[in-house]
């Protein structure tokens, strides 16, 4: 993975469980489903979106709580239930017109090898399984759900020459 490659990232998709979050299933007795995300995460997602690039999450789960972060976070992408990720990113490419290499994918387990093994720059985490990190192209010193998906936007961003520009307002 080339400098190059990572500046000419136009779109990042995100799996869910284990990157966004720390992979639980939190369960309520009656079946409820709920997640814990990192507002640290959010706030970089925005900055990268901002950035001038676009954002998606692609998640083998349906949850609403998931819709509502997305919501929250202008995230327009989002594929629930999707069993074939990689299937679910060529239609989204499709759609969009754009070519694989110029996408990166986020993922921590077997089901997002397909997608990782294909797009420009392929991100993962600390305690993926082996085979999984063996095919990222970066692995996070975060693990997911806990500033993960920060670093990845900041390497973005920083690779990208973008990352100055959204830190300025604070820095004012």
């Amino acid at each position: 993975m080339s400098l190059s490659q990572v500046q000419s990232i136009r779109l990042i998709a995100f799996d869910v469980d284990g990157i966004m979050t720390d992979g639980g299933l939190y369960l309520t007795d009656s079946g409820e489903e709920f997640k814990r995300f990192n507002s640290l995460d959010g706030h970089g997602l925005k900055m990268l979106k901002a950035s001038g690039v676009e954002l998606a999450i692609i998640t083998g789960r349906t949850s609403r709580c998931v819709e509502y972060r997305a919501q929250h976070l202008g995230i327009s992408h989002l594929y629930q239930g999707a069993h074939n990720k990689l299937a679910c990113m060529q239609k989204m490419l499709a759609q969009l017109k754009l070519p694989l290499d110029v996408v990166a994918f986020m993922g921590d387990d077997v089901i997002d090898l397909p997608v990782m093994r294909r797009v420009g720059f392929a991100i993962s985490v600390p305690n993926a399984p082996q085979v999984v990190r063996d095919h990222a192209h970066y692995i996070t010193e975060h693990e997911g759900g806990h500033g993960a998906v920060r670093e990845a936007c900041e390497l973005l961003m920083s690779s990208q020459g973008t990352l100055d520009r959204q830190l300025a307002p604070y820095l004012t």
